[in-house]
């Protein structure tokens, strides 16, 4: 696991984005095409706001997978991460995207699941740009999360504590606002990924970030299974790395 450690959100973001831009030029030169995994919430605000003026990419070759939604949210809510991607990266890209897969929260969970399924499984993944949890998970895979399923998107719960992120970072006005279900990308399927570009900000996360790179590989902190794969990249502010020295 590459880390790399930065003064300001905005420089972490920049730095994750140049990293991430170069993979995805890689896979177009190689290959022709590529396919990426984009994530949400408050730590890829910058990433996101870099990346889509990031040079030299042919977005019109690129396919796009969202990572995670809560189920039965309206697209319309604020918290709706379908609306966060078009708002924050959709939109905003110089070029259509050859294909954008948003997942439908309120859509039949099993029936969603099984179409973004089949849909994934038809071409490899260049990137997955994610980030990590205050409990750990990767996604929407809250402690302790399934580290076997071979299904790309799984049905799952969300825990207390995944609740109070959300409700933290001001995505909704109340604990019982916050959804218990979501649609999420399995741990698996973000692990075939051919690189993986994770970016974290915040000393709220410095525990959990200290875990996933030191600590055991343990579903009870589903980050550390990162240190199982071949190529990734984790890109931090210095809060959240102050609990790595």
């Amino acid at each position: 696991m590459n880390i790399s450690t930065f003064a300001t959100k905005d420089e972490m973001g920049m730095a994750a984005a140049e990293c991430g831009a170069a993979l995805i030029r890689r896979a177009l030169a190689e290959c022709g095409a590529a396919s990426i995994i984009v994530a949400t919430g408050a730590s890829q605000f910058e990433i996101l706001a870099h990346l889509v003026t990031a040079e030299g990419i042919a977005w019109n070759r690129v396919t796009i997978f969202h990572l995670d939604e809560y189920i039965g949210l309206p697209i319309a809510h604020p918290a709706s991460f379908r609306q966060y991607l078009w708002t924050r990266f959709a939109r905003q890209l110089p070029l259509p995207p050859a294909a954008f897969h948003f997942i439908d929260g309120e859509a039949d969970p099993a029936c969603e699941c099984a179409r973004l399924g089949e849909l994934i499984r038809r071409q490899p993944v260049d990137v997955a740009f994610i980030g990590i949890g205050e409990n750990g998970h990767l996604a929407f895979n809250d402690p302790p999360a399934d580290f076997e399923t071979g299904e790309p998107y799984i049905v799952v719960s969300l825990d207390e504590a995944c609740r109070r992120q959300q409700l933290g970072e001001g995505w909704f006005p109340s604990l019982e606002a916050v959804p218990e279900r979501a649609i999420s990308m399995s741990v698996r399927q973000i692990l075939n990924s051919a690189a993986i570009v994770c970016t974290v900000p915040d000393a709220r996360k410095a525990e959990a970030v200290r875990q996933a790179v030191k600590g055991p590989v343990t579903n009870r902190l589903p980050a550390s299974i990162l240190q199982t794969h071949p190529e990734v990249t984790l890109f931090l502010d210095h809060p959240a790395a102050s609990l790595l020295a």
